[in-house]
Formats: structure tokens, C-alpha cells, sequence
């Protein structure tokens, strides 16, 4: 099944929208997988610094979403993916440990937790204990819940250590293990959706795999 063509939405390119406009755009079933970047905070939250002006120009200057709105994303992201499909989810240590991933969802009966990877940042950040230096990648997937014929990429490890190019956006995320986990989980002229597009690093993975992309930011 296609996502819908229109004015609103194009393929392969970057276009300045809500997420939620875009995903309620498509048709049901059209991706086989999906990322999505929240603009969530609980670290700045948690550690509650004071001094975003100063050391968190580029985090503090971008929208915050609540949990319900990510919840939302969430549901509507079930609802686009392919049976089988694969939500990649990230999320911060402090909404993992508090478990804060399940309540995202809840309004997406179909979704299973599959697998955690581990993103070691090689940069050290704030803490008032351990210094942040990690973020967690939730693995989520749609029932039937397959794995061999779904995930073709045995030697993606759970610990993955990576820079990202925080010159093209302060989220940015690890490009070659977006490379590796959209190759593992898609076929060429597959649909990828990032409704939370930030620096587009999905996008650029996805012109190199040969893959379709459909994604937005507000930015």
C-alpha cells in the first residue's frame, strides 16, 4: 500500500510541518519502518540546571513536545507501519529508568518492545552523579511479532558507540547505525517515515540505501 501523494506531502525531500499532519496523511500500513525523535527533556528536567541560556542554546530554542503529544505520534506511527514493521524509538536514561516508554504506549495495543540498543555518544554531558553520556533506542515492533525474516543484520550490537555531527543539529543522531538498522529492516524502494525529521539524517541514509523517506520537522 502507497502513502497518499499530494500537496501536502512529497517523497524524498524535506518539508517544514507538523508530524501529526504528516502521519495522519498516510494511508494505513505504508512503512515498513519508522523513527521518531521526540523533543523530549527529561535530563534538562532532572538535572534542572538553570543555565540552558548558556550551555543549551540550540536544545532549550527548540519546541518541547508532552508525553501525551509523543503518545500520539506513537499511535499514529502503529498506524502507518506494515505488519511487522519496526518503530525505532529513542529515548533518554531518566524516561527509561522511570519507565516513562510504557505510558507512550498506550494508545498502540500493537506495538511490542522488541530490543534496546545502547548509544554511547562519546561526548560527556551534565550529571549531578554519572555524567550523561548515552541515549537508549527502543526497538518497537508490530504484531506478528517476526524476527528472522524482518531483521537481516546479525552484527548490530546492543552497545553502539558513535559520534554524531552536531554541526547539522543539536539532536543529531548516529548516521551509520541509522544506515545499519534501516538496511536490516527494509528493501530497496521501501518506505522509511521520520515524522521528527530534525537535521534529516534518516533522509540522507535513506538516498544512500536507496530507500523512499516521508518526514517533516517544524523547523
Amino acid at each position: 500500500m502507497l502513502a497518499r501523494t499530494g500537496a501536502a506531502v512529497a517523497r524524498n525531500v524535506r518539508q517544514k510541518m507538523g508530524g501529526l499532519r504528516l502521519l495522519r496523511s498516510l494511508d494505513d500500513g505504508c512503512a515498513r519502518v519508522a523513527f521518531c525523535d521526540p523533543q523530549y527533556r527529561t535530563v534538562l528536567d532532572k538535572l534542572n540546571y538553570g543555565n540552558e541560556g548558556a550551555r543549551q542554546k540550540g536544545r532549550a530554542a527548540l519546541p518541547q513536545m508532552t508525553e501525551r503529544t509523543i503518545a500520539l505520534f506513537v499511535q499514529e506511527i502503529e498506524r502507518v507501519l506494515a505488519p511487522s514493521g519496526y518503530l525505532m524509538l529513542w529515548t533518554d536514561k531518566f524516561g527509561l529508568a522511570e519507565g516513562r516508554h510504557r505510558a507512550l504506549l498506550r494508545y498502540a495495543p500493537r506495538l511490542r518492545q522488541v530490543d534496546l540498543i545502547h548509544w554511547n555518544k562519546m561526548r560527556i554531558g551534565m550529571g549531578k552523579r554519572a555524567r550523561c553520556q548515552s541515549e537508549y533506542l527502543l526497538v518497537l515492533q508490530k504484531e506478528p511479532i517476526i524476527a528472522a525474516a524482518t531483521w537481516r543484520d546479525r552484527g548490530i550490537r546492543d552497545t553502539w558507540s558513535e559520534m554524531s555531527d552536531r554541526d547539522l543539529h543539536p539532536h543529531a543522531k548516529p548516521a551509520a547505525l541509522i544506515e545499519r538498522l534501516i538496511r536490516a529492516t527494509t528493501k530497496p524502494r521501501d518506505l522509511v517515515v521520520d515524522p521528527c525529521a530534525g537535521g534529516y539524517g534518516v533522509l540522507e541514509v535513506c538516498r544512500l540505501a536507496n530507500r523512499d523517506f516521508i518526514g517533516c520537522d517544524i523547523a
